[in-house]
């Protein structure tokens, strides 16, 4: 991945005002992405953990659109889908394995992690407590952590409060920020769209994400020199 890449799949930001989703309008160029001082803004890395094990997944969508927002802020911005994981590697716990070092080698770059998990009788998926495991103690101490789940019912309501926050909490991580969990009524499937968020479920993940949004607004450049001087020069370059 290149460090400059802004989550290519979106491209350039629009609006979509059903559910507020950057959509690709057209390719990003050096320009685009390197403007007098625009470097500041590029600051945060970015991870997505998808727990999902299916392959059409509500909880995938929601960590896309947060991911997606988040792009004009990232330097970096990397998903890594649990489920494509090799599974005698991840059931084996084998961390020699180049998929799994790698995915754990991204989670310690990362400023910000997005948690996607569907919730299953009251409790995150088998498969992110799996790679959850494998995780290194205090994995996500100094790290900005945003949980995100999805349930066929408002009675898994408080799976991210009492199942998926105390794992998070146990890696070590500090900054929660306010987590969000959508019903499938909340969130019915679209032809186009993948999924059709309400408008409450929009606004809820705009909150969520405020928090980030004004860090990067208030600039971070000494912090970004200090931990990436590889890209700073990339950019310079460009």
């Amino acid at each position: 991945m290149k460090r400059l890449d802004i989550h290519q799949k979106h491209g350039l930001l629009s609006i979509d005002e059903r559910v507020g989703w950057p959509r690709r309008e057209r390719s990003l160029t050096c320009a685009d992405r390197i403007e007098p001082n625009a470097f500041l803004a590029f600051h945060m890395h970015v991870v997505s953990l998808s727990g999902s094990p299916s392959l059409r997944s509500r909880s995938a969508w929601l960590l896309d659109w947060a991911q997606a927002h988040l792009a004009p802020h990232a330097l970096v911005a990397q998903t890594l889908s649990l489920r494509d994981f090799p599974p005698a590697a991840l059931l084996g716990a084998d961390v020699r394995h180049a998929a799994l070092r790698s995915a754990i080698d991204a989670v310690a770059r990362a400023d910000v992690v997005l948690v996607g998990t569907p919730i299953y009788k009251a409790a995150y998926s088998g498969l992110l407590k799996t790679f959850l495991d494998l995780l290194p103690q205090d994995a996500l101490r100094g790290k900005t952590v945003l949980p995100l789940a999805t349930g066929g019912s408002p009675a898994h309501l408080l799976a991210i409060d009492y199942a998926l926050k105390p794992v998070l909490h146990a890696l070590g991580a500090r900054h929660l920020l306010d987590g969000v969990f959508v019903t499938d009524a909340q969130m019915p499937a679209h032809e186009a769209l993948g999924y059709l968020p309400d408008a409450s479920v929009v606004e809820r993940l705009g909150r969520a994400l405020a928090p980030l949004h004004e860090r990067a607004d208030a600039g971070a450049a000494p912090h970004l020199a200090a931990r990436e001087p590889a890209a700073a020069a990339e950019a310079a370059r460009c």
